[in-house]
């Protein structure tokens, strides 16, 4: 992978209606991707499931594939197991994703959120054959896999099967010694295996790139001009066996910020690394939900609850203390007037097991309720 190491992730792309999120400015998009591509970065990652099913990769179609030729660029597109059920749906799930991006064949290709459960239903679907083989048709270069489970599963799959080329890990500052995510114990299982890494949520769907007060002092006073997140994607960057940092990118002022440490990318030195730790210590002293604004969990829920927006409101409560209560009230409020409120939960648990961070959805659906419904 001999290109540089930031990676435009559309999944969070900006939006003509904030609350719908198949509506993508197609417009300020086509900007966003010319000076990500103009300051000679490549790597685009997208999957059918982002931003409403199908929305993503037809956005990436019209605003790259359509305005540049081949050679300009690399896409990532990923087999959600969340959409199949059967093996001989494969071939046709895939054709249309060739379609919908407007290329005749991905650069990579993985099997989506890989942990057991699915580990399981890819071997029935014959999934990982059907991989292979299309990338002996041509019609992939390169086939890997994301992840979301134990180091002990990750080492399991790469056992059982050698062919998969590498693997897409959630790698933040935040998880690093996180006993679920298990982040480091997952980036040694690669190493161990000789499997490159390509990063997922380096800034944990926005979380460290708006910290609380004395968390982003530390950061200022060592760096005065480098942005919060700029830290985050560093962090993972600076690991040897990283050779793509994916960022879902939402606006043109995001662009510039990752181009501005990414261009000519610095590794994070041992003083910094100490701020960092710091740094840290005081987002954990604030307590918050660790959600990354995947989405997983809202598709099928009964009630149709729009889990991460609510969560990113309590934490902003949470991290930032009671100056940003009454906007998070007005826009929960507001919300619940298009979807279901917090307290419409039915604790069926489908959103729990859909987590990849493994957290108790319905006591935090419980905690939003009594925060902005009371």
């Amino acid at each position: 992978m001999n290109i540089k190491k930031l990676g435009f992730g559309v999944m969070r792309l900006p939006l003509t209606d904030p609350s719908d999120t198949t509506k993508i400015d197609h417009e300020i998009f086509c900007r966003m991707a010319d000076r990500f591509i103009g300051e000679g970065f490549s790597y685009f990652d997208t999957a059918m499931p982002y931003h409403g099913k199908e929305f993503s990769e037809l956005a990436f179609r019209e605003c790259v594939a359509k305005r540049y030729p081949r050679d300009k660029y690399t896409i990532t597109d990923k087999l959600s197991f969340s959409l199949l059920q059967e093996g001989d749906s494969l071939e046709d799930f895939f054709a249309g994703q060739l379609t919908r991006c407007g290329v005749e064949f991905f650069d990579y290709y993985l099997l989506h959120a890989m942990n057991r459960k699915y580990l399981a239903l890819a071997d029935r679907m014959g999934a990982f054959e059907f991989a292979a083989r299309k990338k002996a048709e041509g019609k992939i270069r390169h086939i890997g896999f994301s992840f979301h489970d134990s180091a002990e599963v990750l080492e399991e799959i790469l056992e059982k099967h050698p062919e998969m080329e590498y693997v897409q890990l959630q790698i933040n500052y935040a998880d690093w010694e996180d006993p679920e995510v298990q982040s480091r114990k997952c980036y040694e299982v690669c190493v161990k295996y000789k499997k490159p890494v390509i990063v997922m949520e380096p800034v944990k769907g926005g979380l460290l790139a708006n910290l609380p007060e004395d968390a982003k002092k530390l950061l200022k006073e060592a760096e005065p001009e480098m942005s919060a997140a700029s830290w985050a994607v560093r962090f993972a960057a600076s690991l040897d066996n990283v050779v793509m940092v994916l960022s879902g990118m939402s606006s043109e002022e995001q662009v510039e910020d990752n181009i501005s440490y990414m261009k000519e990318l610095k590794p994070l030195t041992e003083s910094e690394r100490q701020v960092l730790a710091q740094a840290l210590a005081a987002i954990r002293a604030k307590k918050s939900v660790a959600c990354t604004n995947c989405r997983y969990c809202v598709d099928g829920c009964p009630k149709q609850i729009p889990i991460p927006d609510y969560f990113k409101l309590l934490n902003g409560v949470s991290q930032f203390g009671d100056a940003r209560y009454p906007a998070a009230k007005e826009s929960y409020l507001q919300q619940a007037e298009k979807s279901g409120r917090a307290s419409d939960c039915i604790q069926c648990g489908q959103c729990e097991t859909q987590c990849p961070q493994h957290l108790p959805v319905i006591r935090h659906l419980q905690e939003a309720a009594k925060m902005f419904e009371g």
